[in-house]
């Protein structure tokens, strides 16, 4: 590992323990987990959205493509709720 022993790593261990004390080690270690986990969900969201794989249509309506679903949609909800209401004008 880095060209480095088994006692090289143990002494730099051990200076560790001695700086940061035996309370705290247990708190950093934790912190730098954190970190760590949010770092590779921030890439991951990152990988997702710079995705090229990912076809187009899917990801973000159209803009020149008109709102046909939208108004559709909205009729059929009126229609089911004046149903519902008992109101048949």
């Amino acid at each position: 590992m880095f060209g480095m022993g088994t006692w090289e790593l143990l002494i730099i261990m051990f200076i560790v323990l001695l700086v940061f004390g035996s309370k705290k080690l247990p708190e950093l270690a934790q912190g730098l987990g954190r970190g760590i986990k949010e770092f590779k969900k921030a890439s991951s969201e990152i990988e997702d959205e710079l995705d090229l794989n990912k076809p187009l249509s899917s990801s973000k309506p159209s803009v020149d493509a008109p709102e046909k679903e939208d108004t559709e949609s909205k009729a059929q909800d009126d229609k089911s709720s004046k149903e519902a209401s008992g109101d048949f004008r």
